[in-house]
């Protein structure tokens, strides 16, 4: 058996106003998902719990089968992973380090205008310089990833029961009310502020405001954890996977689960991403792996930064160079499965997460047609199915064996 997971990050929302009142998968053309929505299993499924934030971290593992309140440990350790950081179990701490726009104490941009990795690398190295100047008796070190994703590690401290916020669930509001609380607090909020000192008269940073770019005025600290600890997915589910994501957090987890990281040429995070790319690249390793995963990361950027009309543009562009082929890639084998589904629905009104059950459709072998009328792959049309998962986790068995609970 081939499988096939595609998620479509953010795909799903709610209704828009400037849409007629409609969703922007209610909206796009995409009869490649609304084929697998008709032709098979139609649902819902929460892959936010009880307690938890809607993140990909949180729901991704969800999604993959993994209990959050088992497995997470934080969305930088999942991160880390995928940097191949060697953390203590015991000293080690580690906290996502985003490069965001702070104007006039407003959480303008959470991520710096999309900061390319040249000028980003430069910005945290002038803070890493200035904050932990020497390795040897710092207990910070500072590791760049890609544009505005970083991390920072912190060795000795105690942060147990800190809670920090994601940059990207206050847009356009103050940050005060939202700063680091709990044990440890103060040391985070004393580095993001020394940040500032570090960044506002920086070059780059100049340069970027005469060009009407959102500078990085501070880094920002969140997500933090210790080192993860996540069995892998061959020896929960006997199935040997493969990731095409272009986001550390879904390579991390990959990493973690023993799938392999596959290049992709021309991947980025954003609607210019090489989308042909992305199908063609998820093809080819049907070939060589179990179950193939791909992540598109457009829908989610387009809603944090309010674009419905791009946001329409990546489902429609994911329907149409990845969906499409990788569904007649499927048909190939004698037996296959897809799934599609987003990680969890993000809101181009709000800009932010929402913890809403996502629409899920499964085709494939021995996955029957439904009994009720065909419906198209949108939210609407999957709350009216007689298929609702609430505990996320559930989905992977169901997807790979057919192992239905009592749901």
């Amino acid at each position: 058996m081939k499988y096939a997971l595609i998620i479509p990050d953010g795909a799903a929302d709610t209704p828009i106003d400037d849409l007629k009142g409609k969703t922007p998968l209610e909206v796009a053309k995409k009869p490649n998902m609304d084929w697998v929505a008709k032709n098979g299993k139609l649902g819902t499924v929460r892959t936010t719990p009880p307690g938890y934030s809607a993140g990909s971290d949180v729901c991704t593992l969800c999604l993959l089968g993994y209990e959050p309140a088992k497995y997470h440990p934080g969305r930088a350790p999942l991160e880390a992973a995928a940097m191949g950081l060697q953390l203590d179990a015991e000293q080690d701490w580690v906290f996502r380090c985003n490069l965001v726009t702070i104007i006039d104490g407003v959480m303008m941009d959470h991520s710096a205008g999309h900061i390319g990795d040249k000028e980003a690398r430069i910005l945290l190295d002038e803070v890493r310089k200035v904050l932990a100047p020497d390795p040897g008796t710092t207990p910070l070190t500072f590791y760049p990833g890609v544009s505005y994703r970083h991390l920072m590690t912190y060795r000795g401290g105690d942060f147990t029961g800190l809670k920090c916020t994601p940059p990207h669930d206050i847009p356009e509001q103050p940050i005060k009310g939202h700063m680091p609380k709990g044990k440890g607090s103060e040391i985070l909020t004393a580095l993001i502020n020394k940040s500032h000192e570090v960044l506002k008269n920086h070059e780059i940073n100049l340069t970027r405001h005469d060009l009407g770019e959102n500078p990085a005025t501070h880094i920002w600290l969140w997500g933090q954890g210790k080192a993860a600890n996540v069995p892998p997915f061959k020896e929960r589910f006997g199935k040997q996977g493969a990731m095409i994501t272009a986001v550390d957090l879904l390579r991390g987890i990959a990493n973690l689960l023993g799938w392999q990281n596959l290049d992709c040429p021309g991947i980025t995070s954003y609607h210019d991403t090489d989308y042909a790319m992305q199908g063609k690249v998820t093809c080819d390793a049907l070939d060589n792996y179990d179950i193939v995963c791909c992540h598109v990361e457009a829908p989610d950027e387009a809603s944090h930064a309010a674009n419905y009309n791009e946001k329409i543009a990546s489902i429609e562009a994911i329907d149409t160079h990845v969906v499409g082929p990788v569904l007649k890639k499927l048909q190939t084998y004698p037996e296959w499965r897809m799934l599609i589904m987003p990680d969890h629905a993000t809101q181009c009104m709000t800009r932010k997460h929402y913890d809403e059950p996502v629409p899920f459709a499964i085709a494939g072998t021995a996955m029957p047609p439904r009994q009720d009328k065909a419906l198209p792959y949108t939210e609407s049309a999957a709350r009216q199915s007689d298929l609702h998962i609430q505990q996320g986790f559930d989905l992977m068995e169901y997807f790979l064996y057919g192992n239905q609970k009592k749901w």
